[in-house]
């Protein structure tokens, strides 16, 4: 039995297996999930990985040895699990590790509805009741419940068609990078019949990542999506991580385009259909984000930095969509939940409903110069953050806020440190009006952080 401390995240489940995360462990976390939340029934699915399918049939015994049924989605994206929770009214868990590597898996969870559960919201109890029941024995305390099996996919895919139309679209070339992971299964389907020709690569669903890390937030990863599309001459190319909630997009020419410029052109498209609404967007995001919004008519909502805070400000406010520095999108009409599919079915559509090319379109929407999200190894993280506070202390028209760690603004400039919720890092992300001042500003942040104290 592993220590359940070391794998239970604030928003998941994540750990190696079999050293930390295992068959008994995740049966123990299946009867707990069922009878913390005492759902009736519970919907399960999981990714490629040669792990994913026994632990989830553990999960799914612990579940029904406390007397609940389980609704078996079999091989799904995170944000299939969504909607098979949004949907069929159900709670539900997807087993992924996401991007890590082969030898990880977890759990993600929620409650009916997609609504999340983290930290705050059910996961330590989860985590508490499983260890009790490791320590006690595992035997069912009810009459068994039933386990069936529901194909899922079409119906994820017909109901993302209804939110965004490509119907009357121009056709379009697409390169689609699915890292081997689940994109591989679902863009298919999602795709099918729609103006747009698919050229894909790494669609074989493959948990050992034999052709690259399905991390697109790494650019190593994202080298031959640019390759291919500049050699296909295609319009747009779309990278997907292991569990496809994540999309990252490479315009014609192979650059890549930052999340927070699919997050203006994403909210303006939404502020459209749903005049004067909140849109959410997390510390991390562009300046040019809630300068966008507030352009359209919407009120832009500044959050920290992670998926449940997000999704629980959307609930709270009522934001018709939520973006993040991670490439993580989120839809009120997608039950507050992320989906990399949605976002991309966005962009494909403003793309195709006018004959510029992407980069184009999407030079408006990108305003600013942008470090990208630097960590840095450091001994003692509250230590450093002093010190970078005090550096810039008494400085003409400069203003500090520790929302999430700390942010330090100029007139134009900013810059965002803040510690790593599980390794020894700090994180920042800096931005400018150019890339000189935005490349002074990193470089004297790093150098505090980065000297021996």
């Amino acid at each position: 039995m592993g220590d359940l401390a070391r794998i239970f995240k604030a928003y998941d489940i994540r750990g190696v297996v079999p050293d930390e995360l295992d068959e008994e462990i995740a049966e123990a976390v299946g009867a707990a999930f069922a009878e913390v939340t005492g759902a009736g029934s519970v919907v399960v699915a999981r990714d490629m990985r040669a792990s994913s399918g026994p632990l989830s049939a553990a999960f799914a015994r612990g579940v029904t040895g406390r007397g609940a049924d389980v609704v078996d989605a079999g091989l799904g994206s995170t944000d299939l699990l969504y909607y098979a929770s949004g949907a069929l009214s159900l709670p539900g868990v997807m087993f992924t590790a996401s991007h890590n590597p082969a030898r990880y898996n977890g759990m993600k969870m929620c409650r009916a509805g997609a609504v999340p559960v983290g930290t705050d919201t059910g996961l330590t109890e989860i985590r508490d009741r499983a260890a009790a029941l490791l320590a006690g024995g595992l035997a069912a305390t009810a009459p068994a419940g039933s386990v069936r099996s529901e194909d899922l996919l079409q119906g994820y895919a017909d109901h993302l068609r209804t939110l965004v139309d490509l119907s009357g679209i121009r056709p379009l070339k697409v390169v689609v990078d699915a890292g081997n992971g689940m994109a591989g299964h679902t863009v298919p389907v999602v795709f099918e019949g729609l103006p747009l020709r698919l050229t894909p690569l790494y669609f074989e669903l493959d948990g050992a990542f034999p052709n690259h890390e399905a991390n697109p937030i790494e650019p190593a990863n994202l080298v031959d999506l640019q390759k291919a599309v500049v050699e296909t001459g295609a319009d747009i190319g779309l990278a997907y991580d292991g569990d496809a909630d994540r999309c990252w997009v490479i315009d014609e020419r192979g650059e890549s385009v930052s999340p927070s410029t699919i997050t203006a052109l994403v909210a303006a498209r939404e502020l459209a259909k749903h005049p004067g609404a909140p849109i959410i967007h997390n510390l991390i995001t562009s300046r040019g984000v809630p300068e966008i919004v507030a352009e359209h008519g919407g009120v832009p909502v500044r959050t920290r930095v992670g998926h449940s805070i997000i999704k629980a400000e959307m609930a709270r406010t009522g934001a018709v969509f939520g973006g993040e520095h991670s490439a993580h999108y989120y839809f009120r009409d997608f039950w507050f939940a992320d989906s990399g599919m949605l976002a991309a079915l966005h962009v494909l559509a403003a793309l195709g409903e006018q004959d510029r090319p992407l980069s184009e379109v999407l030079a408006s929407y990108a305003r600013y110069a942008a470090s990208g999200e630097i960590n840095s190894t450091v001994g003692d993280q509250a230590a450093t953050l002093r010190r970078v506070r005090e550096i810039f202390t008494g400085r003409d028209a400069v203003t500090f806020d520790e929302l999430d760690g700390l942010t330090v603004g100029g007139p134009d400039w900013w810059f965002n440190l803040r510690p790593s919720n599980t390794e020894p890092l700090l994180r920042l992300n800096a931005e400018a009006a150019d890339e000189h001042l935005m490349a002074a500003v990193r470089d004297e942040v790093l150098a505090v952080v980065r000297s021996k104290q």
